[in-house]
């Protein structure tokens, strides 16, 4: 027998942490669960409602946020409303959800051990809105990696980028994020041998934070019930000794 042929292949997996930490190269993901408290999410997604009328609408419906999100105004050519309303997007997150974005840098400054900073003139972290038995609930979300919010000369040196996401009110059942053995390697379009790739979900529960490379391959899954599915995001790159985050 030889003896490399005996030693079985570490297949990468999400791994479950009491406190925040940084993916290891054999992480599909870190999982801390109830990283918010059930009471505060239920505070948080009560705020989100209230500023129902201020949700940012993207592909004609298909989901919302409240805050701007970068890759959705990207795709559909709306880069210039972003920067415009960053500020004023920034206050109404503040105002209908008192101090997430401040504990979403907090979380991922727990996570690197370094300085988090909002990235200048861009939208902190904001809330994402999947609408029960809409698009996303029955097809799931686009396979993607999260590159967008990266610049050139970062993509080209792969500068260490994480996406950060806690679950405010998961749907009532499916909704996981799944992720792939793979990561970006010049295609934004997944190939074949990427999603053969080993692959793991993850289920959430309320107040779960799952932090990942923001280069990893992943997937919304489908979802279903009457509850929306509705997460903060934060997306940040290092520069430096700090780190730039965004949404």
């Amino acid at each position: 027998m030889n003896l490399l042929e005996s030693v079985p292949a570490v297949v990468p997996a999400v791994r479950e942490c009491a406190e925040p930490a940084l993916p290891t190269p054999s992480d599909l993901a870190v999982c801390v669960r109830g990283w918010l408290d059930v009471a505060e999410c239920a505070r948080l997604v009560e705020g989100v409602y209230a500023a129902r009328d201020h949700w940012v609408e993207a592909f004609g419906g298909l989901q919302f946020s409240l805050g701007r999100a970068w890759y959705t105004d990207l795709e559909m050519e709306r880069e210039a409303d972003y920067f415009a309303e960053a500020a004023e997007r920034n206050a109404l997150v503040e105002r209908y959800a008192p101090g997430l974005q401040r504990r979403m840098r907090r979380l991922l400054r727990a996570v690197v051990g370094q300085p988090v900073i909002q990235r200048e003139g861009w939208c902190g972290a904001g809330v994402h809105i999947f609408p029960a038995g809409g698009w996303v609930a029955h097809q799931g979300g686009e396979i993607h990696f999260d590159i967008e919010g990266l610049r050139p000369e970062q993509l080209a040196a792969r500068a260490p980028a994480l996406t950060v996401v806690v679950m405010l009110q998961p749907p009532q059942s499916g909704g996981g994020l799944r992720l792939w053995d793979a990561r970006f390697d010049g295609d934004e379009i997944p190939s074949p041998a990427q999603l053969e790739q080993p692959s793991a979900s993850v289920t959430y529960g309320v107040g779960d934070a799952l932090i990942f490379d923001s280069y990893r391959l992943h997937w919304i899954e489908p979802f279903d019930g009457d509850r929306d599915r509705i997460s903060t995001t934060v997306h940040a790159v290092r520069v430096g000794a700090v780190w730039e985050s965004w949404f």
